[in-house]
């Protein structure tokens, strides 16, 4: 297990890391997810020791080891860029550590075979860095990793710079084969979708703090606050200031629906309402659909979605869509919104309903 103890990282006047506490357990992933500059990766460098502590501690199995060395701690860790021995083959990179710890050559030949097998790199185990691909260095970086004897694997977006289908592959196959290592397994990620995936439990990160820890799919589904579903959300999810009255729910665009349930006993006043993009569709679906009269600025298609970027008021929202959807840039179109998919939160940002 890891555990921070309001660990905080500081460089000059900045803070880079705020008091964070946080408990990282072995038998699944935990993922940290935020975008770039929310502090996934000073985190990380607290953990693994390469970066100093401002204040509190890091405990890994209940050791504390806030002033202990990097070599110490028994870490593996892996960034997007790969770093590897220029002067060793590939066998001898994924190696390097095994022979460190002084593990039998039996082995080492062992490990290193199961790695290169799981990475696709048996074909290379003699060639040396300055001869492979970069995805194919990464990958040797991943499988140096994957071999070590670690207390606590930290990976850095280590598929950032693989191409699609071994991404998708090792997205499958690194849970399995990092959790059964009995390893604390810490995964950083910019990409949501990459985080539901991966499962276990994720912390998002925003501003240099966690704005929420648990089970991925639990903070997916029901997020704590705005900042948390904002993070949790590709495209951005929409949100726009909104009145309560009565049992009626207005945004300052006009638009206006009746609430029901829990939200119909919020009390009267000002609100934030939030709606991810793709429960924004481009035809009605149900009854109780809203009708948001936008002004489209952005039309994108990828692979089978659509997506189209659209003023609704004074403020930007995006609607994703399966199919082809004939939008037109400049031009007004009428999007639809159940109210049922509609998060509530308070002027603190924090989700009342």
């Amino acid at each position: 297990m890891i555990e921070l103890q309001e660990a905080s990282k500081v460089v000059g006047r900045v803070t880079h890391i705020k008091p964070t506490t946080l408990r990282l357990e072995a038998g699944h992933f935990n993922v940290l997810l935020g975008a770039t500059g929310s502090g996934k990766t000073s985190l990380i460098k607290l953990i693994a020791g390469l970066d100093p502590l401002a204040n509190g501690k890091v405990l890994i199995d209940g050791v504390d080891v806030s002033r202990v060395s990097t070599q110490k701690r028994k870490v593996s860790l892996v960034h997007q860029f790969f770093v590897n021995y220029p002067h060793m083959t590939v066998f001898e990179n994924i190696a390097s550590p095994l022979r460190v710890a002084g593990m039998a050559r039996s082995e080492i030949q062992g490990r290193v075979e199961e790695a290169a097998d799981l990475l696709q790199l048996r074909p290379m185990l003699n060639r040396r860095p300055s001869e492979l691909s970069g995805g194919q260095q990464q990958r040797t970086a991943l499988a140096r990793a994957i071999a070590k004897e670690s207390r606590a694997v930290l990976l850095d977006e280590p598929l950032a710079n693989l191409d699609y289908k071994l991404r998708e592959e090792l997205r499958e196959q690194l849970p399995e084969l990092l959790a059964g290592r009995g390893s604390v397994v810490v995964y950083a990620t910019s990409e949501p979708e990459e985080a539901l995936l991966l499962g276990g439990r994720t912390a998002l990160m925003a501003d240099g703090q966690v704005t929420q820890f648990g089970p991925t799919a639990e903070i997916y589904r029901n997020p704590d606050n705005l900042k948390a579903a904002q993070v949790f959300s590709d495209p951005p999810i929409n949100s726009a200031a909104a009145t309560k009255f009565g049992n009626e729910m207005r945004l300052a665009s006009g638009i206006s629906w009746q609430l029901d349930g829990h939200a119909a006993s919020l009390p009267d006043g000002e609100y934030t309402i939030a709606v991810r993009p793709h429960r924004v569709t481009p035809h009605r679906l149900t009854d109780r659909d809203v009708a948001l009269n936008g002004h489209v600025l952005v039309t994108e298609l990828s692979g089978s979605d659509s997506s189209a970027h659209f003023r609704l008021g004074e403020d930007a929202w995006v609607s994703l869509a399966v199919g082809v959807h004939p939008y037109e840039v400049g031009t007004d179109h009428v999007f639809y919104m159940n109210p049922a998919h509609c998060r509530y939160f308070g002027t603190d940002g924090k989700r009342v309903a």
